[in-house]
C-alpha cells in the first residue's frame, strides 16, 4: 500500500480489540445499541501511527479486504481478519486520513465477489458515486440550554407543532444551477422562518444517505451517514445546533422498514441474504421494489437499534418518526395471496412487533425526553401504549384516519357537506385511543394529488377561505400538529422536489394571508393552554353541537382542566350565519381569539363582535348561551376572559 510503503512496521492489535467479547455477545444477542463505536471505518492511532481501523459484519464471507483511493481500488486490497466466531472482520490500515474513500471487497463462501459500501460509515460520496468516506464527527455543541430543557418541551401537555421539511427543495439558489442549499446555507433562512412561523419542531425527511434523490431519502443506504448532497456531517450538526438555539426541536424521519437493492449497499451484503429475508415473500417489498429487514435476526436488530440511537446521541436529534410502520406489522402488507403466515398462522409480523417494542423501550430508556412517532395507517391497537402493557411503546402516532376524512370533507362542494358531516365528527369516537399527531404531510401533495389549495372547492376566494378553515380545523382539533413545508404559502401546484417552494406567491395578499393565518394559529396553539394542555386527554374536549349538519356548523369546547376554555365554531358554507345560539359552560365574556375570515388573513372581513356576552338561556346542555355571528367559510376561536 503506497501510504505505508516507507513507514515503520505497525503492531496491529489483535482481532477483536475494537469489537470485544462484550460487544460480540450483545451484537449476536440483538441487544447492542452502540455498534458505531466498534464497527465501521474509523480514524484511529496505533503505536502513535495515524490511520483507520475497520470492522465489518460479514459472517458468510471467505475473505474481506479494504480497497480505496489509497490503493488504487485494486484487488486484493488490505485484508481484514475474522474476529472469533462473531462474523465480524477487522484490521488497521496506517496512513489514512479524513476524506479517504473506501469500500469492502467481500468474497463470499459461495464464490461470488462484491464491492460494498460500509454499512456503518459516517459519510458517503455524493451520488451517483457510492464509496464510503472516513469522517471525523468531532463537534463543539452550543445547545446545552436546549438539551437541559428538552424534557419540558416534549411533554404531552406541551404544544408540539411540526414543520415537515425536505432540505433539497425548501429553497434553491437562483441561477442556472438552481441547486439545493447546503446544511450551512439553511441555517439562517430556514431556522428564522420556522421560528417566525411559531413552529416548535421541524421534521426532516430522511437525510440518511440515499442514492436516488427522487426517493426523498426513503430508500436509505447509509443508516449512519448524513447525505453528502448538502454537506458534511458536522455541517448538519451546525444546523441542528442552530435550531436548538432558536428553541426548535429536530425530528428525524427514519426508515427501518425496507432498503434499496442497489448492489453496493446492504442487499446480499456477504453474498447471502444477510440483512434481508431470503424468501422474497418475506424479504422483498412489492410496492417499493426494495428489500425488507429480517427482524428475527439478532444482528439486524442490533444494527437498527444502533442506527436510531446514533442519531439521538451523536446528532442531538430530539425525536424519530418511524416510517411505514404498517408495512412492518403485517406479513401480508400489499402482497395479495403471496405471503407466509407467522408460526401461529396469522398475518402479524411477530418479529417486527418485538423489534418495535425493543426500539421504543431502548430509546426511551436512554433518552426519556425524546419523541418516538409512528406513521401507522391502520387500526393496530396500542401503538402508543407502553410496552409493559403490551403496546408498541411509541409516544405518538400519525392520525391518518383524521387526515383522510378531513380532506374528503373539505374537497366536497359546501352544498353537499351536509351529507358528509360525520367525516368530521367520527374522529371523536377514537380520538383519544392513542396519542395522535394530525398530519397534513408531503404525501398529500404529490403524485398527482395536487396542492392543498387546489383540493379546495369553489372559486379562488372560496379556495383560500376553505384552506384557512382547514388549517384552523387542524389546530383546533385535539392532537399535535404537522404541516408540510410550503403549505403556509398556499401554492397552486403540488410539491416538486426539483424546485423551490414558490415563495414569490406571498407578494399576493391571499397567499400572504394564509402565511399570517398559520403563524397566528401557531401562536395561539402555543400560548393558550386550552388548545394544547389536554391534547391527548378526552377531558380536554367536549362537543357543544356536533349535529347541525343541515347548516354545516360544528361547535365544540377545548379546555385545560384549570379554567382556560376555548369555543371552536366552524361554518363550512359560503353563507354567513347570524345569531347562531351556542351553549357555553360559564357565564361572562367570550373574546374572539382568532377568525379565519378576518381581512388580515385575506378573508372577507365580515363584521362580527370582538367580545360576546352570555345570556341565561339553556342550550346544548348548558345554562348559558351566546349568539354567534359566523362569517362565510370560516373557523372562529373564542376564549373565555371573565
Amino acid at each position: 500500500m503506497s501510504s505505508a510503503d516507507d513507514a515503520a512496521p505497525v503492531a496491529v492489535p489483535d482481532p477483536g480489540t475494537w469489537f470485544g467479547a462484550d460487544d460480540q455477545y450483545l451484537f449476536n444477542a440483538g441487544d447492542h445499541t452502540r455498534l458505531w463505536d466498534g464497527l465501521g471505518g474509523r480514524l484511529a492511532h496505533v503505536d502513535g501511527v495515524g490511520g483507520a481501523r475497520f470492522a465489518v459484519w460479514a459472517p458468510n464471507a471467505a475473505s474481506v479486504s479494504v480497497i480505496g483511493d489509497f490503493n488504487g481500488w485494486t484487488h486484493p486490497g488490505e485484508p481484514l481478519r475474522p474476529v472469533g466466531a462473531s462474523g465480524v472482520w477487522d484490521g488497521f490500515i496506517p496512513g489514512l486520513s479524513e476524506g479517504s474513500r473506501y469500500k469492502y471487497r467481500v468474497e463470499s463462501s459461495y464464490g461470488s465477489v462484491v464491492e460494498k459500501a460500509d454499512p456503518m460509515a459516517f459519510e458517503s460520496e455524493i451520488a451517483p458515486n457510492t464509496a464510503s468516506v472516513l469522517a471525523d464527527l468531532t463537534h463543539s455543541w452550543s445547545d446545552e440550554a436546549w438539551m437541559a430543557s428538552r424534557h419540558e418541551r416534549n411533554r404531552w401537555d406541551q404544544p408540539i407543532s411540526i414543520y415537515e421539511v425536505h432540505l433539497g427543495s425548501w429553497r434553491r439558489t437562483v441561477g442556472p444551477d438552481h441547486r439545493s442549499l447546503t446544511y450551512t446555507e439553511h441555517i439562517d433562512a430556514l431556522v428564522a422562518h420556522v421560528a417566525d412561523m411559531g413552529f416548535t419542531h421541524v421534521e426532516l425527511l430522511p437525510i440518511t444517505e440515499h442514492p436516488l434523490y427522487a426517493s426523498w431519502g426513503y430508500q436509505t443506504t447509509g443508516y449512519f451517514a448524513a447525505t453528502s448532497r448538502y454537506g458534511g456531517p458536522t455541517e448538519l450538526m451546525d444546523l441542528i445546533d442552530a435550531f436548538h438555539n432558536a428553541n426548535i426541536g429536530v425530528i428525524l424521519d427514519w426508515v427501518p422498514s425496507h432498503f434499496p437493492t442497489d448492489s453496493f449497499a446492504l442487499n446480499a451484503f456477504d453474498g447471502s441474504s444477510l440483512y434481508e429475508h431470503a424468501d422474497p415473500r418475506e424479504g422483498f417489498h412489492p410496492d417499493w421494489k426494495s428489500s425488507i429487514f429480517n427482524y428475527g435476526r439478532h444482528e439486524v436488530r442490533s444494527f437498527l437499534l444502533s442506527s436510531a440511537r446514533f442519531w439521538l446521541e451523536a446528532f442531538h436529534i430530539d425525536g424519530i418518526r418511524v416510517d411505514a410502520v404498517a408495512s412492518m406489522l403485517y406479513r401480508d402488507y400489499s402482497r395479495g395471496d403471496d405471503w407466509i403466515p407467522n408460526e401461529f398462522g396469522g398475518r402479524e409480523n411477530l418479529e417486527a412487533i418485538t423489534f418495535l417494542q425493543q426500539l421504543n423501550h431502548e430509546m426511551y430508556s436512554a433518552f426519556p425526553d425524546i419523541l418516538m412517532i409512528a406513521e401507522e395507517s391502520t387500526a393496530w391497537p396500542g401503538v402508543t401504549r407502553p410496552t409493559d402493557q403490551g403496546g408498541l411503546g411509541f409516544g405518538y402516532k400519525w392520525d391518518m384516519g383524521w387526515m383522510n376524512d378531513t380532506l374528503e370533507y373539505f374537497k366536497e362542494d359546501p352544498i353537499n357537506r351536509r351529507y358528509h358531516h360525520n367525516k368530521l365528527t367520527f374522529r371523536a369516537i377514537y380520538g383519544f385511543s392513542e396519542n395522535f399527531v394530525l398530519p397534513l404531510s408531503h404525501d398529500e401533495v404529490v403524485h398527482g394529488k395536487g396542492s392543498l389549495l387546489n383540493k379546495m372547492p369553489g372559486d379562488d376566494w372560496q379556495k383560500f377561505a376553505n384552506l384557512r378553515m382547514l388549517f384552523g380545523w387542524q389546530y383546533a382539533t385535539p392532537g399535535k400538529k404537522l404541516l408540510f413545508m410550503g403549505s403556509e404559502v398556499a401554492p397552486w401546484t403540488e410539491w416538486n422536489h426539483d424546485d423551490s417552494i414558490p415563495w414569490h406567491l406571498t407578494a399576493n395578499e391571499s397567499h400572504e394571508g394564509v402565511l399570517q393565518w398559520v403563524a397566528s394559529l401557531n401562536h395561539a396553539y402555543s400560548t393558550v393552554p386550552a388548545l394544547h394542555t389536554l391534547d391527548t386527554d378526552a377531558a380536554g374536549f367536549r362537543w357543544i353541537d356536533a349535529n347541525d349538519d343541515q347548516r354545516s356548523i360544528i361547535t365544540f369546547l377545548r379546555e385545560d382542566g384549570a379554567g382556560d376554555m376555548v369555543v371552536v365554531a366552524m361554518n363550512a358554507t359560503p353563507v354567513p350565519r347570524e345569531k347562531v345560539m351556542t351553549g357555553v359552560p360559564v357565564a361572562g365574556e367570550w373574546e374572539v381569539l382568532l377568525c379565519s375570515d378576518d381581512a388580515a388573513y385575506g378573508g372577507s372581513g365580515y363584521e362580527h363582535p370582538a367580545v360576546y356576552e352570555t345570556t341565561p338561556h339553556h342550550h346544548n346542555s348548558y345554562e348559558q348561551s351566546i349568539w354567534l355571528t359566523l362569517p362565510p367559510l370560516s373557523l372562529t376561536l373564542l376564549r373565555f376572559v371573565s
